[in-house]
């Protein structure tokens, strides 16, 4: 059966460099994707590999 799903978000705002905001505005356009998209997994990358490397500091 189908279900709908809803993410719960909350609004927050940050100030960026201009020049990233032109590559991130690039690359979504590029990949046909919404900024936030891109922001959201760029973001969520970034943690899992910070997450893995300290992992590996610990070892």
């Amino acid at each position: 059966m189908f279900e709908i799903k809803r993410v719960e978000t909350i609004n927050k705002t940050f100030r960026f460099p201009i020049e990233l905001i032109q590559r991130l505005e690039t690359v979504a356009q590029q990949e046909k994707i919404s900024m936030n998209n891109l922001v959201i997994q760029c973001c969520e990358y970034a943690l899992n590999e910070l997450k893995q490397d300290m992992d590996h500091k610990d070892k």
